[in-house]
């Protein structure tokens, strides 16, 4: 039996304040492991700036590695943890940003560093869409990152799982305004990839946006696990049996019965 313990955190953010979220996302780190181990934990989508920092992302973009990412790397190498956290990030050309997700591993390493694809509303102007799905092999197991919206588009789940991917892990800052959504994207990617999904969403208020929160862990059958409610700042944690998704995918044969040479539409861009 493969089992994977993982902690989604729900939380709410400073806006523009790194280093009280960072403060904050430490202090989540040293409580969770302090009452039982866990291998992963899992933080929303921004979680280190905010959501609406506007052009005030360009002074608030890390490299990664780069200071917050070295911060939660410590985190991750005191606690002997996996680490994943929504971060604004940048490359060497200072102009181009990306909204990421980044997981760093126990060994203080960066394990992966995925850039939102799906870009919605504001961000378009803001950040560049990533162009690389790809899962990342883990001593537990392989993992897919997803960013927010990116959960509305179910070809980057199913790409992820294609390419090996058992458990979806998803940083986001999903709105009040879509919150059944949310809750349909995050059990219909689960259930049609016969995978575990992970997904941490803030809450709180910005100017212009109310955070949902209802972050949850699904199973490869699109059940709910285990979940918060929508106003509650604190975490959930279970424990992962993978074997699951391998039954669940002999049973449906959810891959071998795909038929991709009708699928050709789904490829084009309009």
């Amino acid at each position: 039996m493969r089992e994977v313990t993982i902690a989604v955190v729900q939380m709410d953010t400073q806006l523009g304040e790194p280093e009280a979220n960072l403060a904050k996302m430490s202090e989540f780190v040293r409580k969770i492991t302090s009452e039982q181990k866990v291998d992963v934990i899992v933080f929303p989508e921004l979680a280190t700036t905010g959501y609406e920092c506007g052009v005030k992302f360009t002074q608030l973009t890390q490299r990664v590695p780069g200071p917050a990412v070295n911060v939660m790397a410590q985190r991750a190498n005191e606690t002997a943890t996996h680490i994943v956290f929504g971060i604004a990030s940048k490359e060497r050309v200072e102009s181009i940003l990306f909204n990421s997700a980044v997981m760093v591993g126990p060994e203080g390493d960066v394990v992966h560093h995925y850039r939102k694809l799906h870009l919605r509303g504001e961000e378009q102007m803001l950040f560049r869409p990533g162009f690389r799905l790809e899962p990342t092999e883990t001593a537990l197991g392989m993992m897919g990152l997803q960013v927010g919206w990116d959960l509305a588009f179910p070809e980057g789940a199913r790409s992820l799982c294609l390419d090996g991917a058992e458990i979806v892990l998803v940083s986001a800052a999903w709105d009040t305004t879509r919150a059944e959504e949310w809750r349909t994207f995050v059990s219909a990617r689960a259930a049609e990839n016969a995978c575990f999904v992970c997904a941490a969403n803030r809450i709180g208020e910005e100017p212009a946006t109310t955070f949902c929160g209802e972050s949850m862990i699904v199973g490869p059958r699109g059940q709910v696990i285990v979940d918060l409610d929508e106003a509650t700042e604190g975490y959930i944690v279970a424990k992962l049996n993978l074997d699951e998704n391998r039954r669940v995918r002999e049973e449906t044969q959810i891959f071998q019965t795909r038929q991709p040479l009708s699928y050709r539409s789904i490829v084009r861009k309009y």
